[in-house]
Formats: C-alpha cells, structure tokens, sequence
C-alpha cells in the first residue's frame, strides 16, 4: 500500500494554531474529568460527523438505513443547515466526516458540501458502497477537494459481496474504485486517499488473501480489515469470523457470546466530537443510529451551546459513573 504518511501531512497540514490549543484543552478536560469523576469541558468539538442523507441503495442486514428500520425520522441534509454548522464550527474543527447512516452521494449537493468544508479549512472525508463513481462523480470527487474516501467492499466475488451488501453489483464497485484511481493518477493528484475497507464476517473472511492481492494490483492507497458490529451477538451469528482476531465478540459458554473487550467507564469521543443528523439533531456517537440521545437541534440553537448544555454534561457524567447504563455503550468497543 501506498504511503500512509500523506494523509497525515495533510491533515497536519489544515490545523491551525487555534485548533491545536483547542485539542489540547480537550484532552486535557479528558484526563481531568476522569481523574474528578465529573465531567469538565474546556475546549469544543474538534471532530464531527454530519449525515448526508439516511437513504441507501443498498439493504446490508446490519445496517438501519439497509433495513429501513429507523425509528426517526429520514431525509436529506439542506445545504443551508450544513453550512449554518460549518461556519460556527470551522475555527476549531480539525476533521470532518461526511457520513453517518445512508450512502453520501445520494444527496444531489454532497460534493458542494465537501467543497465547502474544504475551502474553510477542514479536513475532509467520507465513506462509500462505491456504487456511484461514474466518470461525473469522480470529476467532481476530483475537484472537490475530499482528502479521504472509505470504500466498502465486503467480498471478492459478486456471491460472498452480496451476501452482505444485498443489492450491490461487485462489479460496478471494483470498475469505479479503478477508474477514480486511473483519473486521480491522470491528473497528478494525490488525493482523495483511497482507503478499501473490508468488514471481516463469517462468510468472507477466507477470502482476505485474495483481497490483498487484487488491492494491491488495483493500487488502492490502504487496505483496512474491519470488525462487525452484530446488533443480537448473544445468541451467537453466522457473521461473527471464526478468527476471533477480527471479532468484537467471543464465546461466552453455552452457546452465548460477549464482547471481547470489557467496556471502561470512560470514552474520548465524548470529549472529541460528535455527530449531527441529516435534520440537525446532535447526537454523542455513532452507535447512536436511531437518534435515541438527543444533546441538541442545530435548526433552533448553536453547536458550542449544545456542547456545553446540561443534557451532555449529563450524559458525560452517566458515562463516567456507569457506562453500562448506557443502551448505546453496551455493543461498543471504544
């Protein structure tokens, strides 16, 4: 794989004196606060996610949007609201991830979005099923300046991929990586990083050899081998790898299973960033799929004084005391 030190000098790169200080008194309120046993917060969200749209043209089995199964509800991000965020945001935010639930190049104005976010500063980045990188898509991918882009690509052939991603065609997938890699290439541009991401399960981990291989050929910049987030792993599934190394989860006895690693009660995304919905609601992470742990609505008030409002003080404060409280936390390996 290509060097991984070039996306580090680019997001290095877009840091600021200001954003530097702000995750400094960041971590330092982390420490703080667990050293306290109550939250203390001094700098803002130096990280955010923020939600495209919840629609998908795919229906992977553990995935709301694939399931159509949210219990809030689904749309597109206005471009007005994204750039109402952007704008009280930009000072400190140092990394943005243009995903949440949903495929991203679903929204008509998405490569708008990342444009903006770019020309203010930020560093960008997204995730993909890949099903959209038609010759248009990867001109304005291109141009947009989008610094990191997450393919999924969960199989090496159409039968073990769409086992997974119900509804995807393998084919268009690995014939639109190629051709954004070709154009990138053609143009002389180093970016967008191609990140292939491969979610390890109990029905394409034999294939992990051959993936290597065909990423390497393909020239991807790096290949990541993901663990599955399984929402009902008690009883055990046939997605869990029987490589445990890439399992969040192991047997329990008789026939259970648990996570692998005991969740502590402390957790740096709540002191890094956070998440905003397609309607602008702030939510803590993104474990928090369905919008159950509302901390704000960006339509009726500002991001710092969600931030620092007494819902996510509260929620701060639960975490620190007793995370297992937390529906969210219970399925989380943070």
């Amino acid at each position: 794989m290509k060097n991984k030190w070039i996306t580090g000098l680019a997001f290095f790169r877009y840091l600021t004196f200001q954003k530097v200080v702000n995750f400094l008194l960041l971590r330092s309120s982390f420490y703080i606060s667990q050293l306290m046993q109550k939250p203390v917060m001094w700098g803002k969200p130096t990280t955010l996610s923020i939600e495209p749209t919840t629609s998908c043209n795919l229906r992977c089995p553990e995935c709301p949007s694939g399931l159509r199964s949210f219990t809030r509800p689904t749309g597109m991000l206005h471009e007005k609201l994204f750039e109402r965020v952007i704008e009280q945001a930009k000072s400190h935010l140092a990394w943005l991830h243009l995903y949440f639930q949903g495929e991203p190049f679903l929204n008509p104005r998405f490569l708008e979005m990342v444009r903006y976010a770019d020309e203010r500063g930020i560093f960008t980045s997204t995730s993909t099923n890949a099903h959209f990188l038609g010759e248009k898509q990867v001109a304005g991918i291109l141009g947009s300046g989008l610094k990191q882009l997450i393919v999924s690509m969960d199989g090496i052939t159409q039968e073990v991929y769409e086992s997974y991603r119900i509804g995807g065609t393998l084919e268009k997938v690995q014939d639109g990586l190629r051709l954004l890699l070709s154009e990138r290439e053609k143009a002389g541009l180093r970016f967008p990083r191609i990140i292939l991401q491969f979610l390890v399960t109990g029905q394409n981990e034999r294939q992990i050899p051959a993936l290597r291989t065909w990423a390497k050929e393909v020239g991807v910049d790096e290949l990541q081998l993901k663990t599955a987030q399984i929402y009902d792993y008690e009883s055990g599934s046939d997605l869990i790898p029987s490589d445990l190394g890439f399992s969040r989860y192991i047997p329990a006895g008789e026939g259970k299973w648990k996570l692998k690693n005991k969740p502590e009660n402390r957790c740096w995304k709540m002191w890094q960033g956070a998440v905003v919905t397609w309607d602008g609601k702030v939510v803590p992470c993104c474990f928090d799929k369905d919008a159950e742990h509302v901390m704000g609505e960006l339509r009726t008030g500002s991001l710092g004084s969600i931030w620092n409002s007494e819902a996510y003080a509260a929620f701060r404060r639960q975490l620190l005391g007793d995370r297992s409280q937390i529906e969210i936390c219970r399925n989380c390996t943070e």
